[in-house]
């Protein structure tokens, strides 16, 4: 039995154990936490080690002030559920709860007046979302992918708000830009299928809205349009230029009307716009980004404007349903993958002034089974036509020098390849896997071809051609010392009359010479060419 005095020593050391048990517990939570000491008496948290679902990052650290939030501090903590941020925090770190999936909501305290790039992103779950009064600047893709935030405020002090801030977020449906805001980056609300309008504060002096759409203040940038918007729009007179992903993920615009003082279309404008079935670019138009249609799988043609001079990397890839595009004389390059995967594009006619071809411009085209190559093209670069399924022959111009690399890989139709001039410079993958019976057709008068089939791999035979013709390239074409000539090429021992005239408004034809095609070609030359002021040629058989 213990005695009264034992008793109440016993109490005292109870007491004396919870209180110590009390004091050490803060101890206990601080240590998971990682932080690194800013010698200033502050700290910056840099790293989560507990394994609770719940967090309360602490006000004080080892008697240092927590300023800030690291970046990456809870990146990848996939069971946070929630978090407290004190109000001793003034800055959120990049990518700092990047990928918290299972994060439902989060107040950021009036403290805070920055949050870094990515800081959310990925936070599928985050629904709810206040920021506090005093945040000033909104990094890039701060809360991109937040697929359930349905709404957002932003404070009357944030001046800047970058890039793809709000992207993809889905269940995003309405949003204010107070006047504060200055400077917004491309492709802010891109993605953001269920946004029907976004609203600018009316004194905002750098942004506007109208009907919904964001513009720069004098609108002459159409700067984003809501994602939740369908049926048909047309861009303003006013409007100079369409600013870059302003149309992204728009899958219910079905027509769009591109007015004629737009210049400049952005990259990625329309990108993924899924239900948009045409589009016709204005003859003002001398700019297009690269990627520009990429992904609208309903559009069935193109018409682009005579002030195109480029067709961009990525415009027309995945176009599924184009059967027609209309591409302008002022086009000087196609761009790599720019039509890839335009598996309903049947034929296609490339102008003369085009030079350039860009790798897998026309890749995985698997309706293709009609292509014109100018002569202005001078090489085929890689995987041009790669997996072009139903091309069956196609007719190769003298300028072309050089084919790339799986250029006409997996062309599994094809059995005809014919070349208008020498053999241009190939590899054992430019026709690789297209199956028994291709063949390299050329002309007489024309040379390489023994090594052109050592290096493809690729039977050669003369092309026949039904009327005799002449060759534009080598060096027998042009002036010589013994005067104008050509190489006549048709078929072995025929012989073929050149003649000549001098207007062709009113010809009169002449016969020069007669040659006798020895081998499939002869040489032509004319020494009394200069005897005039013009004088043009044509063949014939007696």
């Amino acid at each position: 039995m213990k005695t009264t005095a034992e008793g109440e020593q016993m109490k005292t050391v109870k007491t004396m154990l919870l209180a110590l048990l009390l004091l050490a517990l803060p101890a206990v939570l601080q240590a998971q936490f990682n932080y690194t000491d800013n010698g200033d008496g502050t700290a910056t948290i840099t790293g989560y080690t507990g394994s609770d679902s719940a967090v309360t990052i602490p006000t004080n650290i080892n008697s240092l002030i927590v300023t800030s939030i690291g970046a990456g501090a809870f990146l990848n903590s996939f069971n946070l559920t929630s978090v407290t941020i004190p109000n001793s925090v003034t800055s959120l770190g990049s990518y700092a709860f990047e990928n918290c999936i299972d994060l439902p909501s989060v107040t950021i305290p009036d403290s805070v007046n920055s949050i870094g790039y990515d800081a959310f992103y990925g936070c599928y779950d985050l629904a709810s979302v206040t920021i506090g009064t005093n945040v000033t600047s909104i990094g890039s893709e701060a809360f991109e992918y937040c697929y359930r935030l349905t709404s957002v405020t932003i404070p009357n002090r944030v001046i800047s708000v970058g890039a793809y801030a709000f992207e993809n977020c889905i269940d995003l449906t309405n949003v204010t830009i107070p006047a504060s805001v200055a400077s917004i980056g491309a492709g802010l609300f891109a993605g953001c299928t269920s946004l029907g309008a976004i609203t600018v504060d009316l004194q905002n002096l750098s942004f506007s809205s109208s009907n919904g759409v964001l513009f720069d203040k004098n609108q002459t940038t159409l700067i984003q349009y809501p994602g939740g918007l369908g049926g048909s729009y047309t861009i303003p007179d006013s409007v100079t230029s369409i600013e870059n992903i302003a149309f992204t993920y728009c899958t219910n615009l079905t027509g769009v009307t591109i007015t004629t003082n737009v210049t400049n279309i952005g990259y990625l404008a329309f990108e993924n716009c899924s239900s948009l079935t045409s589009v016709t670019i204005p003859g003002s138009v001398t700019g297009i980004g690269y990627g520009t249609f990429e992904g609208c799988s309903r559009l069935t043609n193109a018409t682009l404007g005579s002030g195109v001079t480029s067709i961009a990397i990525d415009e027309f890839r995945y176009c599924t349903s184009l059967t027609n595009v209309a591409i302008p004389n002022s086009v000087t390059s196609i761009g790599m993958d720019a039509f890839q995967y335009c598996s309903s594009l049947s034929r296609i006619t490339i102008p003369e002034s085009v030079t350039d071809l860009g790798d897998f411009a026309f890749a995985d085209c698997s309706r293709l089974t009609s292509i014109t190559i100018p002569n202005s093209v001078s090489s085929l670069l890689s995987g041009v036509f790669l997996f072009c399924t139903s091309l069956t022959n196609i007719t190769i111009p003298a300028s072309v020098t050089s084919i790339a690399y799986m250029a006409f890989y997996g062309c599994s139709s094809l059995t005809g390849i014919f070349f208008q001039g020498n053999a241009p410079a190939a590899f054992s993958t430019t026709f690789g896997d297209n199956g028994a019976g291709l063949t390299a057709y050329y002309l007489p008068g024309t040379t390489g071809w023994d090594g052109f089939s050592a290096n493809t791999g690729l039977p050669v035979a003369l092309w026949f051609q039904p009327n005799p013709s002449i060759l534009n390239n080598g060096s027998s074409f042009g002036v010589r010392t013994n005067g104008f000539g050509f190489i006549i090429s048709w078929a072995t021992n025929r012989p073929v009359v050149v003649e000549a005239c001098t207007n062709l408004a009113n010809a009169v034809w002449s016969p020069v010479s007669t040659n006798t095609l020895t081998g499939g070609s002869s040489h032509f030359g004319d020494p009394r060419w200069t005897n005039y002021p013009g004088r043009y040629y044509r063949l014939r058989s007696p």
